[in-house]
């Protein structure tokens, strides 16, 4: 059974005899060590910054090569110098004022002005579909209702155009058909909806 005791196990071998009448170690520190260690150091910060930069290389000649070199007209801005932009009622209304005179077709929202305008929009068109009214620049020609239009050409049916010499479908190809209406018209907005039942309600209202 082993012991901790070595004067028993190596009776003729004599301990170490350490001063501690100092208080504190007087032997010198290794310096071998501590230089081995900052060149160790300096070369894993030298390898790994030069890795980075052949990596940093490597991905720009990449970006290079798909995208085409970098130009003036694709030069990074610095936004920085261009500083904070102010905010001030001022400006604030030249913003308004360019929005409001940005040539049309502006973009509209579903509510206010752009749900007017664009029942506006249909009003003129039930005109032009639901009514007579003569051609501008054309007096001896007139627009005719298109339930009429729709009448007479149920009844007379359409010009035939001569047939066009087309080309034999490949093998798998099918010739298209078309079966129904591809559309039946626009549909009314949910503003000309309420508009109109609120007409309907006025109408019906007994006075």
């Amino acid at each position: 059974m082993p012991t901790h005791n070595e004067h028993e196990q190596n009776p003729g071998h004599e301990p170490e005899q350490v001063d501690t009448s100092h208080g504190y170690e007087r032997t010198d520190v290794g310096v071998t060590g501590i230089v081995v260690f900052l060149v160790a150091l300096s070369t894993f910060v030298v390898v790994a910054a030069v890795l980075c930069w052949g990596i940093g290389k490597a991905i720009n000649y990449g970006m290079d090569q798909e995208d085409g070199p970098n130009t003036k007209w694709t030069k990074t801005a610095d936004v920085r110098q261009l500083g904070n932009l102010a905010n001030n009622p001022e400006l604030q209304s030249k913003v308004a004022q360019l929005t409001q005179q940005f040539p049309a077709p502006r973009v509209q929202s579903d509510s206010g002005d752009g749900a007017q305008d664009l029942a506006d929009l249909h009003e003129r068109e039930d005109l032009l579909l639901e009514h007579y009214s003569r051609i501008d620049g054309q007096p001896d020609k007139v627009r005719i209702p298109i339930e009429q239009a729709m009448a007479l050409i149920a009844h007379q049916g359409l010009p035939q155009a001569p047939a066009a010499d087309t080309a034999k479908p490949l093998t798998g190809d099918s010739v298209p058909v078309v079966t129904a209406p591809l559309t039946n018209g626009f549909a009314r907005t949910a503003f000309e909806q309420d508009q109109a039942a609120q007409k309907k309600a006025e109408q019906v209202r007994p006075e």
